[in-house]
């Protein structure tokens, strides 16, 4: 009878993580009261200054800039950065310029180096922005005509330092979405319940908003130049203020190139080793989240009913995030492939625990036991 019990346990604590995340997805739809489409809010809080680190073109890159510049706001600013003349998107943000010229979009060339590439790029784009808002969020975000005013909403909301929001990851490669379920069914779950349980720390690329002052107060973004996870970075210093990291209703959505599975194998360890070593904390905790290797363990070991119970509630959980929350159609039309998608995850994750190099844009690149940026290998 022991011999059964211990290997339920982990399958049980399992099953009570799955079951927080989908009490935080029926919370999130309470509090926004989730509609068919997309929510969206009269109130403005003042101009803003988007700015968009550009490296390379991504997939539906001028679809997803378009969407920028026909936003349902009254005062706003596009400013995009570009590492070098000819990079392969500038040619997309000068159409855009031509196609909206009554908005104030510009195209920079920018010089600041910094060990994280990107947050030179920003540091160069915040030194030009013209408002006291600035909206950071990655060059393939594609968003809802309300996306503004949806965001801006809380920033003035008593406490709030800086908004975020979640997103959902679309490809026309089978790797590629096969990430992508990853982001909706593991990913958003896990952030929902750190969320509920009041331990939000960090910021996602897909949004952050937040005043140029309060940027200003944390040391601009040289502050976080030196380090690879500087969305993690960015909402820990804004916490250190005091002020409150906070979730916006919006859902943004974003394309994966994932052309190969080694692609996605690499850019999910990248994530996998930034996280371990931003939050080592967080990142052991994961374990627990692994619902199909302790369902595995418990019914090979005779406690098939607890296996059962986890794995059926993970399920529940993720389809109910990906599909109730993100609205991604791939949580439904997936979700069997959710416990082999688990099991690549874990995979990832003891494959994280050790190692300290990563590949990103192109290059090999070391970081230190803080997160820090070393070297280029």
């Amino acid at each position: 009878m022991i011999g059964v019990i211990w290997p339920a346990i982990p399958a049980l604590a399992s099953a009570a993580y799955w079951l927080l995340a989908i009490v935080a997805a029926i919370s999130w739809r309470r509090r926004f009261r989730l509609p068919s489409q997309p929510l969206t809010t009269n109130t403005t809080v003042g101009p803003v200054s988007i700015l968009k680190p550009v490296h390379g073109r991504d997939p539906h890159f001028y679809e997803a800039i378009r969407s920028h510049a026909v936003q349902d706001y009254p005062q706003y600013e596009i400013l995009f950065g570009i590492g070098r003349p000819n990079d392969p998107a500038a040619d997309d943000i000068r159409r855009l310029i031509a196609e909206f010229p009554a908005r104030h979009i510009r195209l920079i060339v920018t010089s600041t180096k910094m060990p994280n590439a990107k947050v030179g790029v920003l540091a160069d784009l915040a030194a030009q922005a013209r408002y006291p808002l600035l909206l950071i969020n990655d060059s393939d975000i594609k968003v809802e005509p309300g996306y503004l005013r949806q965001v801006t909403a809380l920033i003035g909301q008593p406490g709030a330092g800086l908004v975020t929001c979640l997103y959902r990851a679309q490809s026309e490669n089978r790797p590629g979405r096969w990430e992508a379920l990853g982001v909706a069914t593991e990913f958003a779950p896990s952030v929902l319940v750190a969320r509920m349980l009041g331990s939000v720390e960090f910021a996602l690329g897909s949004t952050m908003l937040l005043r140029a002052e309060d940027l200003r107060r944390i040391g601009g973004f040289a502050a976080i130049g030196r380090y690879l996870a500087d969305d993690y970075q960015l909402g820990r210093r804004i916490r250190g203020l005091g002020l409150r990291v906070v979730f916006a209703p919006a859902v943004v959505e974003t394309h994966l190139d994932g052309a190969t599975w080694g692609a996605v194998w690499r850019h999910q360890l990248r994530w996998s080793r930034a996280i371990r070593v931003s939050r080592p904390g967080g990142y052991f905790g994961y374990l627990v989240t692994h619902a199909t290797v302790w369902s595995i363990v418990a019914i090979a070991a005779g406690a098939w009913r607890a296996g059962v119970a986890a794995l059926s509630i993970r399920l529940l959980a993720g389809i109910w995030v990906g599909w109730g929350v993100l609205r991604d159609p791939s949580a439904l039309r997936s979700a069997w492939w959710i416990p082999f998608r688990d099991l690549w995850g874990f995979a990832i994750w003891v494959r994280g625990l050790v190692g300290n190099t990563v590949e990103w844009r192109g290059a090999r690149i070391r970081l230190s036991a803080d997160g820090t940026i070393v070297s280029d290998l």
